[in-house]
């Protein structure tokens, strides 16, 4: 998400912080190319208006020009203002309302909602350690109440069951009944897609949410659609009291023009994002740890928070304890520390995070993508538990069973036992250094980029 314009920002403000001294034309310079990155994002054209002014503001005043470092004054300036954009702080959903909190969710048709009730009750489980109920009120589209019975077995959450031929407003009161007597936290009610000129489905849903009163009504909203998200988003609150909205595919959104608009358009925040098709894939919405992605300075917060809350700490204990009394890396520590990469949201999403990414090279970033991870995987999980610990015995006829059994060629087999040659060398030489796994990182950083794979 924000790939083009934390590039374009990243640019201009990498330039601004080269200047020795800022004045009203190097601001009115920096001014226009943040302008126009910001409706090359999609942003919308209010929204973008306001946001130049602000910064001019703040930027001509003694906050910038006096200062020792101006440059970075003025980085400072943009991502105070983008975070104040995106509604300064998190706004969390309500759990404190009695229980069972009811959670509506409304939105266009393939916006992703069934989907992301799945994420939330996921979410709502594993964080909040909440019980909860999902119900479809879906009665239009086609297999949508059992596609979220899937999803809820899937996610370990109770599902009440429902059918086409019923009212929605009779199954929602039917399931907050369910919900009551089961003693269930939260109570997440699917709906069906509509258009807000639609008036007759708008009437629908107003029914509904009158009927089971929930505590959030929250509007999912697809982040491709640019500032088109946000002016929906607003219609739908002329007519449903929205107290929030959640951002879904902003996995593959590469502008963000949705993100920096809704919160100005609608007066609603946005409360989450989805990064990708996983269950696990939602995102609390930060707005002070979105801004510091988009000016390219990451988000190292919910970096360790994501460590903390997946990684297994008594493996990587073990691993570092294994590395400190000499033993060698292999293939298992390896396939080992894959998994806990997956556990924390894959590489797209770490990459995402990290500071400085826009500074390198696409065809660098290219080089390592979850395709790529999901490989190495497939050939390591073929191999024997001697060929992981004793990788130098895969030859011929080993290579060949290997690829067979992953889905590989023979060719795939040798790259990833010379990239791997490489890694046992570089963690060889760290712990042999520092007796632990601190200045690894470090050391990778200085090597050259492995082989890229031949197509």
């Amino acid at each position: 998400m924000f790939n083009n314009l934390t590039e374009r920002l990243s640019k201009t403000l990498k330039n601004i912080r080269g200047q020795g001294r800022l004045t009203e034309n190097n601001i009115k310079d920096a001014l226009r190319e943040i302008r126009m990155a910001l409706l090359e994002a999609d942003v919308a054209l209010p929204v973008v208006k306001e946001f130049i002014e602000q910064v001019r503001e703040r930027a001509i005043g003694q906050e910038v020009i006096s200062n020792l470092t101006p440059g970075q004054a003025l980085i400072k300036v943009v991502r105070d203002e983008l975070t104040s954009l995106m509604g300064e702080h998190c706004d969390e959903l309500n759990l404190k309302a009695p229980a069972p909190i009811v959670i509506l969710l409304a939105g266009l048709q393939g916006s992703g909602k069934t989907t992301t009730i799945a994420k939330l009750s996921h979410w709502l489980k594993e964080r909040m350690n909440k019980t909860v109920m999902t119900v479809s009120c879906d009665v239009y589209r086609p297999a949508a109440i059992a596609q979220l019975e899937t999803l809820s077995a899937e996610v370990g959450v109770a599902f009440f069951d429902s059918n086409i031929k019923q009212k929605p407003v009779d199954i929602a009161n039917a399931a907050l009944i369910q919900a009551r007597q089961a003693g269930v936290d939260v109570l997440l009610v699917d709906t069906a897609g509509r258009l807000h000129i639609d008036a007759a489905m708008m009437s629908e849903i107003r029914d509904l949410h009158t009927a089971i009163q929930p505590t959030e009504t929250l509007f999912v909203v697809d982040s491709m659609t640019g500032q088109d998200a946000a002016n929906t988003a607003k219609a739908f609150n002329d007519t449903l009291p929205l107290t929030g909205v959640i951002l879904t595919k902003t996995d593959g959104d590469a502008r963000g023009g949705a993100a920096l608009s809704v919160r100005k358009i609608t007066g609603k925040p946005i409360k989450f994002i989805g990064i990708g098709e996983k269950v696990t894939a939602l995102e609390a919405f930060y707005p002070d740890r979105i801004a510091s992605r988009i000016i390219g300075q990451g988000d190292v917060l919910s970096l360790i928070e994501e460590a903390e809350r997946t990684v297994d700490k008594e493996q990587a204990e073990k691993f570092a304890g294994k590395l400190k009394k000499g033993k060698g890396f292999d293939f298992e520590d390896f396939r080992l520390q894959i998994i806990q990469m997956r556990n924390m949201g894959g590489i797209a999403s770490l990459v995402d995070k990290i500071p400085g990414i826009d500074q390198v090279p696409d065809k660098a970033k290219a080089m390592v993508n979850d395709k790529d991870i999901n490989r190495m995987e497939a050939i390591i999980n073929s191999m024997t538990p001697k060929e992981r610990h004793f990788p130098t015995i895969i030859k011929g006829s080993r290579k060949r069973r290997i690829a067979t059994g992953s889905g590989t060629k023979i060719q795939d087999i040798n790259r990833l036992l010379k990239q791997f040659l490489q890694m046992q060398k570089v963690v060889k030489q760290a712990s042999r250094k520092h007796g632990n796994i601190s200045g690894i990182m470090q050391k990778l950083k200085g090597r050259k980029k492995l082989p890229r794979r031949r197509r």
